[in-house]
């Protein structure tokens, strides 16, 4: 083999260059441009076809601090990618190769002494096949797979006859328990990796319920006999288990199968692993000038940079970080539609960040109805955050308890750590992306429910038409007959917050405009501004302020309260109107509109009196 690893690191010549920038080893122009590794999650492949790679290794060196350690961060964070690194930079078998894997990089400049000692064993679970009737002989047909892989790929720590003995154990418990004693007695270290450890626990439980999840996560359920199993294998001793690395998306299963992973550390809230997956401000801003450098990236850098900041931005995983971070997957989407000289994503969401609706669905419901858990997350899109706090392990049982749910709201990525308030923690939708799908789970309940349902297409039209022809009125009226027409609604709809936030929620069916709300304006907030986004339409040039009045129901309402309400609307918009925040885009003209609610009837829908201001 040693011919063909000095082959590879031949032809890796040109990624060696710099050692200790941010980016590890950037091409020039005269080098062949560093392709964007989007959907890639092989080490190997990265460093063998010269794609990008973000140098996040010295961070193995805080890892060595910790034998058995679990890692919660939300689907497409890079998880994958680190353990593909964790993976050769472990494996005995790659020792020949450590300079093609790792040179140029922080940890092959200053490796550590454990280096290419291990026997690697590496399970992925999202490759099990999630149909129910076949979950355990899936299972079992993969985990046996993974252990022939094994003994073959170290045939002289793993004679034939020891093979045997392994694989042909009647239980994959057997099997397991063959490898670890094997090891153990021959003092061969174990470093085992599982990546997506509760990928299928989370399909069955969305899919089939509680019950049909409690069967295999309890008891004598083949799952936790699975970890169980791998808890016996890290017995003291030379050989055995003796580094363990999981990776998942929350801790519900982790702590049904385990009891709160007992046997290791925790380390998803640590501080010092805050960057160690994601991107940080520094890195993305590298990203796109060595792109530019080498004449593949034709946009301009801080605009795309103000972009990506409110799209993608804002993760933080632990409270004392002062980080904030950027997500892996929907940076490297936005790259590979715009190297080379593309330019950019038609769609700013990467439909692969999006979480399936059916796996926070099962959280919010409770015998076809919905439960606690949706009015909190209702509160959260028309707030925008949350106090409470953060827990670091509970079973399923318990995800109807408040903090329980918001907690895992944040592990899934739909929720940031923006501060912390005395024993609380506050958290935050951390970006545009993560705004819109919270809106899309809100439209998908109501409509799931029976409590809601409009015709989305049409009303994405007249959304359109507010956009290009400042034709405003029929969208709200359109709204506004809707709710009159299904009565459930109007249980949902009270108080202006509630209302405000139902708006947000089918204002944002159309990515024309970029809705926010409560934006500070002549020293007053307005309700909601529908900013153009000129950043994917230059051709539009109207935008709104709506300034939202909420009267309480009542049996008979005066029309001077209605009056009163609009004329209050009307002095504000006139201040929020001369904002000068409001004129950065000289070709944009903003309308003032006043929406006055009525308890859930729409009383009042007219624009502001005096002259919009560009």
């Amino acid at each position: 083999m040693k011919w063909y690893a000095d082959k590879i690191e031949d032809s890796l010549k040109p990624f060696m260059t710099r050692k200790n920038s941010v980016m590890a080893n950037p091409t020039t122009k005269s080098q062949s441009f560093r392709t964007v590794p989007y959907g890639v999650a092989n080490f190997y492949d990265i460093r063998r076809k010269n794609k990008l790679y973000v140098d996040k290794t010295r961070f193995i060196r805080e890892l060595e601090a910790f034998e058995y350690v679990f890692l919660i961060r939300p689907r497409r964070f890079g998880k994958s990618c680190w353990v593909s690194v964790l993976e050769n930079y472990y494996d005995c078998n790659q020792a020949d190769q450590f300079d093609f894997f790792f040179g140029g990089l922080d940890i092959g400049n200053d490796p550590t002494e454990e280096h290419n000692q291990y026997v690697v064993v590496r399970f992925d679970f999202s490759a099990v096949n999630d149909a129910l009737d076949t979950l355990e002989s899936s299972f079992e047909r993969y985990v046996d797979r993974v252990l022939a892989l094994t003994c073959k790929r170290y045939p002289d720590l793993f004679p034939e006859a020891v093979q045997q003995s392994i694989l042909t154990a009647p239980q994959i418990t057997d099997k397991l328990d063959e490898l670890f004693n094997h090891t153990l007695l021959q003092q061969i270290p174990l470093y085992i990796l599982i990546d997506e450890y509760d990928n299928f626990a989370n399909t069955i439980l969305s899919h089939h319920g509680q019950s049909a999840y409690h069967q295999f996560t309890h008891g004598e359920g083949f799952y936790r006999n699975f970890f169980s199993t791998l808890k016996a294998g890290t017995t003291a001793g030379s050989g055995g288990i003796k580094r363990l690395f999981i990776t998942g998306v929350s801790p519900i299963t982790m702590d049904d199968v385990t009891s709160g992973f007992n046997i290791g550390k925790n380390v998803s809230r640590m501080p010092q692993f805050n960057e160690m997956l994601g991107l940080t401000e520094e890195e993305v801003q590298a990203i796109l000038q060595e792109y530019q450098t080498a004449e593949v990236f034709n946009q301009d850098v801080e605009k795309t940079m103000d972009l990506m900041r409110n799209w993608y931005n804002g993760y933080r995983f632990s409270e004392s970080a002062t980080t904030v971070l950027y997500n892996t997957d929907m940076v490297l989407h936005y790259l590979s539609e715009s190297v080379p000289n593309y330019p950019g994503p038609l769609e700013l969401i990467d439909s692969n960040i999006r979480i399936d609706y059916e796996k926070l669905k099962h959280l919010m419901w409770i015998n076809q109805q919905l439960n606690g858990n949706f009015d909190r997350l209702k509160t959260i899109i028309e707030d925008g955050s949350i106090g409470s706090q953060l827990v670091s392990s509970f079973p399923l049982k318990e995800i109807t308890r408040p903090q329980n749910f918001i907690s895992l709201l944040h592990y899934f990525g739909l929720l940031t750590i923006e501060r912390s308030q005395l024993s609380q923690i506050q958290f935050k939708i951390p970006n545009r992306t993560i705004a819109e799908l919270m809106y899309g789970y809100l439209r998908s309940t109501y409509s799931e429910a029976d409590i809601f349902r409009i015709d989305v297409d049409r009303f994405a039209n007249l959304i359109n038409q507010m956009a290009l022809k400042a034709d405003w009125k029929p969208a709200f009226t359109f709204l506004a007959e809707a709710i009159e027409r299904q009565t459930s609604v109007r249980d949902y709809l009270e108080g202006e917050k509630v209302i405000q936030g139902f708006l947000l929620a089918y204002l944002n069916v159309t990515n024309v405009f970029l809705c926010r709300t409560e934006q500070e304006y002549a020293k007053g907030f307005a309700d909601l501004v529908l900013q153009p986004f000129r950043g994917r339409y230059p051709q539009l040039q109207t935008g709104y302020l709506i300034e939202l009045k909420y009267i309480k129901r009542q049996k008979s309402l005066k029309a001077t309260v209605v009056q009163n309400a609009i004329e209050e609307a009307q002095s504000q918009l006139q201040q929020y109107l001369q904002e000068a925040s409001l004129q950065h885009d000289s070709s944009v003209q903003y309308v003032g509109l006043i929406l006055v609610f009525h308890g859930w009837e729409m009383v009042a829908c007219e624009p502001y009196s005096g002259d919009g201001l560009a």
